[in-house]
């Protein structure tokens, strides 16, 4: 498992993973929907696979004397991995926008810890959709971005239209207010043990789907 990661980080690895962890920085704009700040990574996470497709990644992966199911678990490290690096970069901008900028986000969300467990959910559901769709065929990256992307996109919204109209949710949600911080950390530990399963459910699916198919 180790030298199939390193091959991940040294080979699969698309430049755009890297160039897309910066832009936790744009929690630092005033009134913005800070999802986008997070949703980035998705896209280089597509590139992965996109770039894999051209290279042969999976074809050639496969010809090595590994099972399936290590070869679909050591690219599921390596989505989890950027995911969580992105987020844990974006806590030093978060922990920023408070401090630099404390007017009312216009746009949605306040940069804080109920934020951040609502963007776990939403990779989660980016996972679900996105691998064991991918791994249905080994090779479909465009329809399963497009279903994952509307899939988050849906998400975000009714999540914000459920806190911004529910007056109880927004008083304690949406604010950068330390007086509310359980309820945004109870937010954060949910969406965790979200993102735990259905990422774990979605990398069972993924092998499994991926051992019956037939390269």
């Amino acid at each position: 498992m180790y030298n199939l990661l390193k091959k991940e980080f040294k080979l699969s690895l698309h430049p755009t993973s890297y160039l897309f962890l910066p832009l936790a920085a744009m929690l630092l704009i005033p009134s913005y929907p800070y999802y986008v700040a997070f949703f980035y990574q998705t896209l280089g996470i597509f590139f992965i696979f996109l770039n894999g497709n051209t290279n042969n990644d999976l074809f050639f992966t496969t010809l090595l004397p590994i099972r399936k199911t290590d070869a679909v678990k050591a690219r599921f490290f390596t989505v989890i991995a950027l995911e969580l690096l992105q987020m844990v970069i974006a806590i030093p901008f978060a922990c920023l926008r408070g401090r630099i900028n404390p007017v009312e986000n216009l746009a949605g969300m306040e940069a804080n810890p109920a934020l951040f467990g609502l963007v776990l959910i939403m990779f989660a559901l980016f996972n679900i959709v996105f691998l064991p769709a991918f791994y249905k065929t080994g090779y479909k990256t465009g329809l399963p971005y497009i279903l994952s992307c509307t899939a988050m996109i849906v998400y975000a919204g009714i999540v914000e239209v459920i806190i911004q109209l529910t007056p109880a949710l927004k008083q304690s949600l949406d604010t950068l207010s330390g007086a509310y911080l359980p309820q945004q950390l109870a937010v954060l530990g949910l969406g965790i043990v979200v993102y735990a399963l259905l990422t774990y459910l979605a990398f069972v699916w993924s092998a499994r789907r991926f051992e019956r198919l037939d390269l």
